[in-house]
């Protein structure tokens, strides 16, 4: 991971700082990260979250906000802030890397709500501990409102900081609507916040997300506080919203447009040493290596996917076979592991544990552990396979193309010369 020092000027001529934290390799998206209220781009969670997201090869840009940090100017407010975000997407627009992402922690995420149907580039959108009023950050002043609004403006101290604010900054808070603007917002939405957060309360979750239009999501934080000040908090946050935005933004997204071809595709993310994105029917997931070979650890491995064929292929032909006999088979739960046993040919081997719930007599049960070894995943990787390499897109001779059923129809024939042996 690399940080580039980076200013750009607001709508108001004002120079913000920022940095951009982008991944060593290719970034496969760009994000725009918005920090709390009173903060600062390097705040703890505002750094570990933009860090762990170029790790994962999501490049991240994190400013100081008017007024705040090494930007130029005055605290201006909500509305200003939201003119920052505008400011600092089409910056990033201008030098090719338009946000696909945005980010806002606390008041940052309400900015981050109103600002994102300003911006094009935009097709997600997740806050952290985000208030469904602005005007929840008019609590934080205490009896400092009844001086703003009795003399016009007063000294306020927010976080042992003092800030200086006008009527005008608390009357922008009261007018804002912000429900409705998520009601508009138009893109994926993930809403992080933790239930023991004593600044921002779990009920404001709710007002934020009960408005918006699916895709929504909401993921609580557990024993998180406010501000993500312990390191695994905010890296646990980064991590889900990095594996979220994969379906609407990068290499994820850019899969759905390849033709649904009956293909597996796979492709590199750029980020880490191993990760790639896999794609199959619309849906679409990483497969990765573990931390400790260098990986990092975000997906299955290669062998994991091919155990979890196994796996899959084992609970769905019981099933098959369950039904077609109308024995009281209520759920199958296999585990595989994957394991090189030097000195035995062949060295690889497939450890499958199989458990049957329902109330099944001895006779089933064994009848069905017998049926697992005709699945026709178990039956490849006994008798083995061909691999046919060529250029992607070119016709492979020879093979003929599947129906997409192929699977269950293999399945089913398994099933009926199973019952032909009995």
């Amino acid at each position: 991971m690399r940080t580039e020092r980076i200013e750009f000027q607001n709508d108001r001529g004002h120079t913000l700082a920022a940095r951009l934290d982008r991944p060593e390799g290719t970034a496969r998206t760009f994000a725009l990260f918005a920090h709390c209220f009173t903060c600062d781009k390097n705040s703890k969670a505002a750094v570990r979250i933009s860090r762990a997201l170029a790790e994962l090869g999501i490049a991240t840009l994190r400013f100081d906000f008017t007024g705040l940090g090494d930007s130029e100017g005055e605290l201006a407010g909500f509305s200003a802030d939201v003119r920052d975000l505008i400011a600092a997407a089409r910056h990033m627009e201008a030098a090719g890397q338009a946000p696909a992402l945005l980010i806002g922690h606390s008041l940052g995420g309400a900015a981050a709500l109103a600002a994102a149907g300003e911006i094009a580039s935009v097709k997600a959108v997740a806050t952290i501990g985000a208030p469904g009023d602005p005007a929840h950050v008019l609590k934080l002043l205490g009896d400092g409102v009844a001086a703003i609004e009795a003399d016009g403006a007063a000294e306020v101290k927010i976080g042992g900081r003092a800030f200086k604010l006008d009527r005008g900054f608390v009357e922008d808070a009261r007018l804002q609507d912000l429900p409705a603007r998520v009601r508009r917002l138009g893109r994926a939405l993930l809403v992080l916040h933790s239930p023991l957060d004593a600044i921002v309360g779990i009920d404001n979750a709710s007002q934020i997300f009960l408005p918006a239009k699916h895709p929504k999501s909401f993921v609580s934080l557990d024993t998180a506080d406010h501000l993500l000040t312990r390191g695994e908090d905010a890296d646990y946050a980064a991590g889900v919203i990095c594996a979220w935005a994969s379906r609407y933004v990068g290499a994820a997204a850019d899969a759905a447009a390849e033709p649904d071809d009956g293909a597996v595709h796979v492709e590199e993310t750029g980020a880490g040493k191993f990760q790639v994105q896999v794609s199959v029917h619309g849906t679409r997931f990483f497969a990765d290596e573990p931390a400790d070979v260098g990986g990092l650890g975000s997906g299955p491995s290669p062998y994991e996917l091919v155990a979890a064929g196994l796996g899959a292929c084992t609970a769905m032909t019981l099933r098959l076979y369950a039904d077609r006999k109308g024995w009281p088979l209520q759920r199958t739960r296999v585990a595989v592991r994957h394991d090189k046993v030097a000195g035995q040919t062949p060295a690889d081997v497939f450890d499958r544990k199989i458990a049957l719930e329902g109330p099944l007599d001895a006779e089933q049960t064994a009848r069905l552990l017998e049926i697992a070894d005709k699945c026709p995943v178990h039956r490849t990787l006994e008798s083995g396979a061909r691999v046919v390499t060529g250029p992607l897109g070119a016709a492979t001779p020879g093979l003929v193309e599947a129906e997409a059923d192929e699977h269950f129809h293999d399945m089913e024939d398994e099933c009926r010369r199973a019952d032909g042996a009995a």
